[in-house]
Formats: structure tokens, sequence, C-alpha cells
């Protein structure tokens, strides 16, 4: 077996999910919804022929019903499907734990108060535990906007950016020069020992640094660190790793699953450098490797920040680079692509939406099929483990013996 890649375009939901009502959800549509507000807004369909051949559009419109204006071909060359969600969350950790064959299954912790979202008790044990003397922000923000309210301030006092958002999140903005990268890594690690000691169940302590020296020119930058909890079991990396397997994480994955097997990193920063990237190890990678790269700027840079625009061009991008994906892959590699779960740019607000993900295969002698729906995320690592020839996944059902492929 040579290598199995897997792009995850993080937050590209295809329709609301069974349970999207618990969530607010109904109607939130990411892929549909961003390519009508494209149309509206500059009269033209957006272009992906390569995506639309390997059935994305095909998924959305079984998973929603819904038709939308986009320039592409019908399916072709790629196996196509939609899956649900069972994982109790709607966050990054549980998208990605759950295709890696372990759902979450519990209940995170959260921050719900938007206004004062960590309460005085917890606000003096971080400045205890840190030896600061306060932190700004305290709400629910997205992190652009809050860098731009509060940034000034804080290389003024010296003072962190404390803020969350809907997920179970505590983020932490610093500008990379005068309070320090390293510092700012400290003072997270500092942060996730106390939540631990706390049982707050929190998911993710993020490093949001920045850079700039004015609120026009404040930008954050690519060394974000998000400090994870373990995964509550073995997932399909950890399995793969132990058998000998080599897994490459591009981008934000190795944090995702708390550095837990995985063999080797890569960070990048921008749509174009993690393609690259991922590209990259492709050619160079050995036999019985894992590529899986996340592609954050669907999610932060136009879902966040509610650009269903941006968020269009970013996918026509995505479809101009697919071909050389191709010619990067050898006969034996196959090729998977998903998503975590929603952030629709048109709903309302700024968190993630509940909805079903694309599930899409893709190799050298592929031809067009049609998965339909798929009841867990964790069909893909059942897939892997069956294509690496794993002990089976405790969760999801293996639709390698659909994709014609032979090891």
């Amino acid at each position: 077996m040579a290598k199995a890649i897997i792009l995850v375009i993080d937050s590209l939901g295809i329709g609301h999910a069974p349970d999207a009502a618990a969530f607010g959800d109904v109607s939130a549509n990411t892929f549909a919804n961003l390519a009508i507000a494209f149309h509206q807004q500059t009269g033209k369909a957006f272009k992906i022929p390569k995506l639309s051949s390997l059935g994305l559009v095909s998924a959305c419109e079984q998973a929603s019903d819904l038709t939308f204006p986009y320039e592409g071909v019908l399916p072709d060359k790629g196996a196509f499907g939609y899956a649900a969600e069972i994982s109790t969350g709607k966050d990054t950790p549980s998208g990605h734990w759950e295709m890696m064959g372990v759902p979450v299954l519990f209940d995170w912790g959260y921050f719900l108060n938007r206004k004062e979202s960590f309460s005085k008790d917890l606000i003096e044990k971080v400045n205890k535990a840190t030896n600061f003397s306060g932190i700004l922000g305290n709400c629910h923000a997205s992190g652009t906007d809050i860098i731009a309210a509060l940034g000034q301030e804080h290389i003024n006092t010296g003072l962190p950016i404390c803020y969350t958002s809907a997920d179970s999140v505590f983020q932490i903005a610093a500008h990379e020069e005068h309070f320090g990268l390293d510092n700012l890594y400290t003072y997270c690690e500092q942060v996730r020992a106390l939540l631990d000691k706390e049982n707050l169940n929190i998911g993710r302590v993020i490093a949001r640094p920045f850079i700039g020296e004015d609120p026009a020119s404040f930008t954050r930058t690519g060394n974000r660190r998000d400090y994870s909890v373990l995964p509550p079991a073995k997932t399909l990396l950890d399995k793969f790793s132990a058998a000998g397997g080599h897994v490459i994480s591009v981008g934000k994955i190795a944090d995702i699953f708390a550095h837990q097997g995985i063999s080797e990193k890569t960070k990048a920063t921008g749509l174009p450098a993690l393609i690259d990237s991922t590209i990259e190890h492709i050619h160079r990678a050995k036999d019985n490797s894992l590529i899986f790269t996340n592609l954050v700027n669907f999610d932060q840079d136009f879902g966040h920040r509610r650009d269903p625009v941006g968020y269009a061009q970013a996918l026509e991008y995505l479809d101009t680079r697919l071909e050389d994906v191709y010619q990067a892959m050898g006969e034996e590699d196959i090729l998977f692509i998903t998503a975590d779960h929603g952030c629709d740019p048109t709903w309302p607000g700024n968190d993630h939406t509940r909805e079903y993900v694309p599930m899409i295969a893709y190799h050298h002698n592929i031809s067009s099929v049609d998965l339909g729906e798929r009841s867990t995320f964790a069909d893909l690592g059942q897939t892997l483990a069956e294509l690496f020839e794993l002990n089976k996944m405790p969760y999801g059902t293996s639709f390698l013996a659909d994709l014609n492929f032979k090891k």
C-alpha cells in the first residue's frame, strides 16, 4: 500500500444535519448558501469543475435537496457521499476525532456567558497561575475583531487578550514581539494546566499570536498553537503509527490530536502553502504513509468572518490546485476529501453550524460512485483501517469495497 491523503476543507458543511434543530442550525448549508450569496453579490456562478466532477455538488444536493448556481460538471471520477456527526458538539476536535474513529459522546465544558465569559474566580486563578495582574477581553468574540479592538491596549498594558466562542475553547491573543511568542506559549500551557486541574473539560486552549502596530495593521500569524486534551480513546492515527505506518500532519492536525499518533508535522500559513506542503509530502512520502491536512483558512478566514465571496473564491483556488494533487499521486495512492463541521458564512453570528460534511474519495482508476448518506464521520476511519489492514475501529462502516481500489 502506498499513500493515503486526507484533505479536510475546514468547515465545508453541505446541509443541515438531522439533529440541527438542537443546535439552532436548521437551514444552514455552508456550500449551497455561499454559492447563492456569491452569485447574488458578484453576478457570477463560481467555477468548480474538478470538485463537481468528484461529486461535491451532487453530495450537497442529496444532503439538502437544494440547487444552486455553479460552473462545473456532473460526477465522473470520484466516490461521493454525505456524512452526519454523532459527536455531541460541532467543534474542530470532535469532528476530526470522529473521522478517525473516536466520536465525542460526552459534553464539553463551555463558557456560555457571552459578555463576561470567565468567572471572577477563574480569572483570579489564571492570574495567580500565570503571574499576571489581569486579562483583557473576557467575552465571546471573533479573533480578528477582538485584536482590532484591544490590540493597542494589549501593547500598552502587556495584558493578554483572553476570549472564547460557542466552542469549548479558551483563546489567548498576544503580540509576537511586544508580548513574545514564547511567553504566549508558556501562558497557554499554564492556562491549559489550570483548566485541567479545575476539571472544566475545555477542549482547547489556543494561542493566537499577531503582529502589527495599530488596528489597521494587526494581523494574525501562522504561529497559532492549539493545546488540546487527548482523545478519549486510541484513534486510527494511533493504531496506524503503532503498526509501523507514517502519519504526516500538515497544518493544525498535530495540535488537534494533541500530537498523539503523529510521526511528522509540517506547519504552513495560508491556503497555497498548505496545499504546496501537502503536494511536497505526496511526492516524497514513503509507502504506508498517511498525509493528513487541515485547510484551516476556509473556516478562520471566511466562515467565521461570514465572507461567502471569499469562501467561494478560496474553493475556486482549491479547485485549480486539485490537478497538481492528482499529478503528484502514484497509482496506488488514494485521496479523501471531507470536512469537520459547517460554518455557514451567511448564517447569523460567527459560530460553527451543525451540518452534514462531504465524504469524497479519488484514485486514478476510480469511476463515479454514489456512497449515499453515511451515519457517522467515523466511516472514514473505518475505511482507512481496512485500507491499511488494521483491526477494525469501534465505530463506522468501511466504504473501501465501493471504491474499486486494488491494494
